[in-house]
């Protein structure tokens, strides 16, 4: 029988219907994968196609060349250039649209699955998403970093080569802001952080623990708002 589960962070109602899970077409590809090319002449992340895109803001190369690039967004969402401002007009508000779009080619390979990278290769990566995080959380103009990844064309994804994308905002989005007032309440109620705690009881129960090292957790919360899907 489904469950409705209560969201501690989110403060939201979860329907859990684990019987969805098994709805016939769930593991039917209605399209086949096409083989990809280690290189594609076509395409603006491989390399020696480095013209096609904004210059680089920050890479990592190795005798072989780049490891590891990053470039403005062609197509940012937001301006890096300009000052933030608020402007109010009765019930209208509005800031200016600054901050920072960046892209993140995580391999020369085209056809690479970034799942698939060795662990030398997945640090690179990680060590890009921790400098640019660090660029832009020094930019006074910028409150909220968001370090994201779309997979294939489903997820919305316009390039096959594996990539990354950082915006860097402006404003603190509601989904934060409101899972920072509700931790903030829950501490003034209970005199604990809810992050601990949520993840001490997980840890505890053990049931949707997914992986767990010496430095990092990884676990399904027990009113996820989204299932895990293969």
């Amino acid at each position: 029988m489904p469950e409705i589960r209560h969201n501690v962070l989110t403060r939201e109602w979860v329907i859990i219907a684990t019987e969805r899970a098994k709805r016939p077409d769930q593991f039917v590809r209605k399209n086949a994968k096409k083989a990809l090319p280690v290189f594609e002449p076509k395409c603006p992340f491989c390399p020696g196609n480095e013209a096609m895109t904004p210059s680089e803001t920050y890479v990592v190369r190795d005798t072989n060349g780049w490891r590891v690039r990053v470039t403005p967004n062609k197509y940012g969402a937001l301006a890096y250039e300009g000052p933030r401002q608020l402007s109010i007009h009765g019930i209208q508000r509005k800031v200016t649209g600054v901050g920072i779009h960046e892209v993140i080619v995580e391999t020369p390979k085209h056809n690479a699955a970034t799942a698939l990278l060795q662990d030398a290769e997945v640090e690179t990566i990680i060590e890009t998403y921790l400098n640019r995080f660090r660029f832009a959380s020094g930019d006074p103009r910028i409150e909220q970093v968001t370090i994201f990844k779309n997979h294939g064309e489903s997820a919305g994804t316009s390039l096959e080569h594996p990539h990354s994308q950082m915006i860097a905002a402006p404003v603190i989005t509601s989904q934060l802001r409101d899972r920072l007032i509700n931790a903030l309440k829950h501490y003034d109620e209970f005199g604990e952080c809810i992050f601990c705690h949520v993840l001490e009881m997980e840890l505890k129960e053990g049931t949707r623990i997914v992986m767990e090292s010496e430095h990092f957790v990884a676990f399904v919360q027990y009113a996820a708002l989204t299932p895990f899907r293969c």
